[in-house]
């Protein structure tokens, strides 16, 4: 039993990895690259943004359990109190039940997700990868599903002013009016109302691929008809400059908060997915940098002449010690010569004399 616990550990102990291997596929060979290894980073540079006359992009691509002809989305530009142009969203009837393929694409980017709350340097790996990494959209079906679609995907971009502003999918389609805007919910059933989604991708400025946003993959299932999803988001202006790509887009913060709308009980609203954003006065560029060649080859330097330091101590330090043992050897090879005693009780500590000095 003893001898079987100890085979099944040194197996345990052998599938153990504390360094793991990176995939072959994410390994990129050169000439120079076997010969001299040189690594770069992220330097984030803050700057007033003064460029307010230029349009915002959103990149949109969002799915709700509804059917298409019952939800309608648009911006309102709290600058102007009117509604942007939203010509370019398109809705698409879909079935909001993902496919195996697309859960396990759902499920990945998630993970993703949580390592990047975890680990903010990651940001970096991803802003060096851009353009070089897989497309982040959701993958289409891989099965032939008879199921009639019981949900609308609107996807597309649209262009509105830098200002603060509102996005939302609600009831029924917008109507602009001198006062703002109308949505007719009144011609559908309230028994119709849910407001469950999910956000396969948003951005904000140029569309990088590669790059991962804080609300791709997130999904909601709302427990009422009458739900209420808000996210207030912060959105930054971000130069982006690596040895791969140069782009003007924008990083985003998000806070999400949900509620039932009641208004016997208080809680007063419309029902629907509202995403409120804000952009920063400041703007982030970031560059990718490396050590310069003569930094590099001081480094370098400072490094041979450390080991051939390290090692002249070393073998200073081993043949000192050698000498100290073999020292102590010979010293105990010569053993003192015992006293010759004498009939009267004297002794003779002199040392005899060598034979082939006796004449």
């Amino acid at each position: 039993m003893r001898r079987l616990n100890r085979k099944k550990t040194l197996s345990l102990v052998k599938e153990l990895d504390a360094f793991p291997k990176v995939p072959q596929s994410y390994v990129e060979t050169s000439a120079s690259g076997g010969t001299v290894y040189q690594d770069t980073w992220m330097k984030y540079e803050y700057e007033v943004d003064k460029d307010f006359s230029s349009k915002l992009r959103i990149n949109i691509d969002i799915t709700v359990a509804m059917k298409c002809q019952y939800v309608g989305a648009d911006v309102l530009d709290l600058a102007e109190t009117m509604v942007a142009s939203a010509d370019g969203l398109v809705y698409e009837p879909a079935i909001f039940d993902l496919s195996p393929q697309q859960k396990e694409w759902q499920r990945m980017l998630q993970l993703i997700q949580s390592r990047l709350q975890e680990e903010h340097s990651l940001q970096d790996v991803i802003f060096k990868s851009a353009f070089k990494s897989p497309p982040t959209a959701l993958p289409p079906r891989e099965d032939d599903s008879s199921q009639p679609p019981d949900a609308c995907r609107i996807r597309g971009h649209l262009y509105v002013n830098k200002v603060a502003g509102n996005f939302h999918v609600t009831v029924g389609k917008a109507i602009p009016h001198p006062r703002g805007h109308a949505h007719l919910a009144a011609l559908v059933n309230h028994d119709s109302y849910n407001f469950s989604h999910r956000i396969d991708h948003l951005s904000f400025g140029e569309l990088v691929p590669g790059i991962i946003n804080p609300l791709d993959g997130t999904e909601k299932i709302a427990a009422d008809h009458n739900q209420m999803f808000q996210y207030f988001i912060t959105v930054v202006p971000t130069k982006l400059h690596t040895y791969k790509i140069s782009a003007d887009t924008h990083q985003f913060s998000v806070t999400e908060r949900e509620r039932v709308i009641n208004h016997a009980a208080g809680s007063h609203g419309v029902s629907g997915i509202f995403m409120k954003y804000d952009l920063s006065s400041l703007m982030v560029t970031v560059t990718e940098e490396h050590m310069p060649f003569w930094q590099f080859f001081v480094r370098l330097c400072g490094i041979v002449g450390g080991i051939f330091s390290t090692t002249g101590m070393l073998h200073g330090i081993g043949k000192f010690i050698v000498e100290i043992i073999c020292c102590r050897f010979r010293l105990g090879s010569y053993k003192p010569v015992s006293s010759v005693p004498f009939e009267d009780g004297h002794t003779d500590n002199h040392l005899p004399l060598l034979e082939n000095n006796i004449h």
